[in-house]
């Protein structure tokens, strides 16, 4: 049934839609099954995303006719269409009249990702209005408040140096311990890794304590501060929050140095929530574990990571991993700046839309995947800034003299961008950064050729 009389409106001007602020725009790259035409396919999504379904049903009356969303640009040639969706649309909180990211999805990439008639729909861009922005949550803490409890400026703090605990499973509790303890005695901040829980081998009851005394020996050792992302990915939300007061309590007078830790992806909007809102004091850490399965460019359906980590703002993520650019060991490419960009800023210009944040406050890119010292230097200048959290692994406990000393290259290498210096002459002049080049022989010989010579150091 072809349905573009209805759920398609080609007149509508986005510039027109987006003053008017009572819709949320969505822009897809949309190829139809072969037989069907481009615009009603297009319209036929859009009733599936909205009011409509597959036929005329005699219960539809005029009110429900005027929240339809509506197909407002198509370009076949380029595989483009876009979609217009009242607010009225999207599903509210009982409690506090709210909005909700689980509503946007069950619209926007629900049922229309199954339907017959599409061959693939991949949502790139969503634009959202004034009014929904003052709707969602937003992030509760930011950057500035790590960079508060490290002793920095609050505003351009600068690099922070951090790590996951190696390996990701199959330490015990004080292995575990002494992992944190050795890498904090260079670096700042420690996250679980998205596996690391409650295993029966460590569990958290017992680890916890042992790495809130491995802190205090750090705190103490080096007059720093230091920062623990706790892991409370759970099913449940009741065994979240159970997981979350335990850590605090066990921390205690340093609960404040705690971040938490959710595997928002695989737990769904739902547990990204539950944490920001049951614990709004805490940094809340977004992981992405599984979004490749949607945001590959392998994938023609879902969303792209830029919409993930768009969407990871309104729901209050403090901070989520937006890849390596391509510097790490991640898929991604020099210009996913873009999906940096689009959670720090207050305002920026997307891959179809130009979004305004009115105020609300940035999330922390957090860079992860195959990191090093080495490779530092060339994505803080692709990025523009080092105002970003890094979570090092193999470049921190892959360091051939200690995890404290890979810490320290870490820092020496975002200095060494910062201050604008040649790596390798820079290198000659602090010891962990210059070490970083033994342990890292294949990034150096692709990065810096004629490094060895340069340093001095023999075959």
């Amino acid at each position: 049934m072809d349905q573009s009389k209805r759920y398609a409106d080609l007149s509508l001007k986005e510039a027109e839609l987006i003053q008017g602020g009572q819709h949320i725009l969505a822009a897809y790259k949309m190829k139809p099954k072969s037989g069907h035409g481009y615009l009603e396919a297009a319209a036929h999504f859009a009733a599936e995303s909205s009011t409509g379904t597959n036929v005329e049903v005699s219960t539809t009356d005029d009110f429900t006719r005027g929240v339809d969303a509506l197909v407002y640009l198509i370009d076949e040639a380029r595989e483009e269409m876009r979609i217009a969706y009242p607010l009225d649309l999207f599903d509210r909180n009982i409690t506090d009249g709210r909005m909700m990211i689980v509503s946007f999805l069950t619209l926007a990439i629900g049922n229309n990702q199954g339907m017959g008639d599409i061959e693939y729909a991949k949502m790139y861009d969503f634009h959202v209005p004034r009014r929904a922005i003052e709707l969602f949550d937003g992030p509760a803490k930011d950057i500035s408040d790590l960079w508060r409890l490290l002793g920095r400026p609050v505003k351009d703090g600068g690099y922070i140096a951090g790590t996951i605990i190696k390996p990701k499973l199959g330490l015990r509790p004080e292995p575990f311990a002494q992992a944190a303890y050795e890498f904090w005695l260079g670096g700042d901040f420690i996250k679980n890794d998205e596996p690391q829980g409650n295993q029966v081998f460590a569990p958290m009851k017992k680890v916890m304590p042992l790495l809130y005394d491995a802190m205090k020996r750090a705190m103490d050792e080096t007059g720093e501060a230091k920062i623990f992302s706790a892991n409370i990915t759970a099913d449940d939300h009741f065994e979240m929050i159970a997981r979350g007061e335990y850590i605090l309590e066990t921390f205690g007078p340093d609960a404040d140095k705690i971040a938490f830790l959710v595997d928002g992806y695989v737990g769904g909007p739902g547990m990204v929530t539950t944490a920001r809102r049951c614990f709004a004091n805490q940094y809340l850490h977004y992981h992405r574990a599984g979004h490749g399965a949607v945001t590959s460019p392998q994938s023609k359906r879902g969303y792209t990571a830029y919409v993930l980590a768009k969407m990871s703002r309104l729901q209050g993520a403090s901070g989520i991993h937006v890849g390596t650019m391509g510097y790490g060991k991640m898929e991604g490419e020099k210009d996913d700046r873009a999906i940096a960009y689009i959670i720090e800023r207050d305002s920026y210009t997307g891959p179809a839309y130009h979004q305004e944040w009115y105020g609300m406050k940035p999330t922390t890119p957090i860079i992860s995947g195959g990191m090093n010292a080495l490779r530092l230097p060339g994505f803080f200048e692709n990025l523009g800034h080092g105002n970003v959290l890094n979570t090092a692994g193999g470049g921190a406990y892959g360091h051939m003299d200690s995890p404290a000393a890979g810490a320290r290259s870490l820092r020496q290498a975002y200095e060494c961008w910062k201050s604008g210096a040649d790596p390798i002459a820079y290198a000659r002049e602090h010891h962990e950064f210059a070490r970083a080049f033994e342990s890292f022989p294949g990034d150096a010989d692709k990065l810096y050729p004629g490094w060895r010579e340069r340093l001095g150091i023999r075959q």
